[in-house]
C-alpha cells in the first residue's frame, strides 16, 4: 500500500490547486497589463514593474521551498506543496501544524504515519490561514479609507502616514525576531541563532547602503531594487558563514 501522504489523490489535489493558482496569475498580469495600457502607463514603466516584481518574488520563494523542506520530513512532499503554494508562510505553518500534532501527542520531529493526525493537520493549517481571507475584505478597505483621510489633511500627517506604514512593518518584523528569541528549548525549529541574527544584521546593512546609494547618488533606477537585492544579499552571507565557519559556530543558537 503506497503512502497515503504522497497517493495519487494528494497529488490530483495539488495539480488542481497549482493549475487554478497559475491561471488565476496569468489572468490578472494579462488584465492589468491591458489596463495600465489603456490608461497610458509607459511602456518603459511596465517592464521595470515586471523585473522588480520577479526579482522581488525569487528570495521569498526560496524561503517558501526550503520551508515545503523542512515540513517534508514530517508531513510529505504534497500536503506543504498545496499549503505553500496558496497562502502561508513557515512561521505559520510550522506553528500551526506544530500544535495540531502536540494535541494528538505527535511532533513534527518524526514522520507522521496516522492518517487522523495527518488530517487535523491538514484542517488545522487550512482553516487558520482562511481568516484573513475572510476579514481582510471585509475591514481592510474601511481601514484604508479612515488611514486615507487621517493622513490627506496636511502634509504633517501625510508623513506621520509614511512613518505608521514604516512602524507596522517594523513591528511585524521584530515580533518575529522576540518569538524566535524567546523560543522554548524544545522548539528548535523556531529557536533563534548566530546565522539568524546575521541575515537580520546583513539584510538591514545592505538595505541601508543600497537606498544610500539611490538617494544619495541619484541612482534613481536602483529605487525599485533595494528590497530584493538586500534579501539576496543576506542570503549570500548566510551562505558564507555556513561555508567558512564552523559547524558548532554557524550551528549555535540562543537558549
Amino acid at each position: 500500500m503506497s503512502d497515503f501522504k504522497t497517493g495519487a489523490l494528494m497529488y490530483a489535489l495539488a495539480g488542481g490547486v497549482i493549475l487554478f493558482v497559475i491561471v488565476q496569475s496569468l489572468f490578472f498580469i494579462v488584465k492589468s497589463w491591458k489596463r495600465a495600457k489603456e490608461i497610458g502607463v509607459e511602456p518603459e514603466k511596465l517592464k521595470q514593474t515586471v523585473v522588480t516584481s520577479v526579482l522581488f518574488t525569487i528570495a521569498p520563494a526560496v524561503s517558501i521551498l526550503a520551508t515545503v523542506l523542512a515540513l517534508a520530513s514530517a508531513l510529505g512532499i504534497v500536503l506543504p506543496w498545496i499549503r505553500l503554494s496558496v497562502i502561508g508562510n513557515l512561521a505559520y505553518e510550522t506553528v500551526a501544524a506544530n500544535n495540531a500534532l502536540d494535541a494528538l501527542g505527535g511532533t513534527l520531529s518524526e514522520e507522521v504515519t496516522d492518517t487522523q493526525q495527518f488530517s487535523t493537520v491538514m484542517w488545522t493549517m487550512t482553516i487558520g490561514s482562511c481568516f484573513p481571507l475572510i476579514l481582510l475584505p471585509i475591514f481592510c478597505k474601511k481601514i484604508h479609507k479612515v488611514m486615507g483621510n487621517a493622513v490627506k489633511k496636511n502634509e504633517k500627517t501625510s508623513a506621520l502616514g509614511e512613518i505608521l506604514g514604516a512602524a507596522g512593518m517594523i513591528g511585524i518584523v521584530a515580533a518575529f525576531v522576540a518569538k524566535s528569541l524567546a523560543a522554548a528549548p524544545d522548539a528548535p525549529d523556531i529557536s533563534a541563532g548566530l546565522m539568524s541574527v546575521s541575515v537580520l544584521v546583513s539584510a538591514m546593512v545592505f538595505t541601508i547602503a543600497l537606498d544610500w546609494l539611490a538617494r544619495k547618488k541619484g541612482i534613481k533606477k536602483l529605487e525599485p531594487f533595494v528590497l530584493p537585492l538586500a534579501m539576496f544579499g543576506a542570503m549570500g552571507i548566510a551562505v558564507l558563514l555556513t561555508q567558512f565557519l564552523p559547524p558548532d559556530i554557524a550551528g549555535f543558537t540562543f537558549r
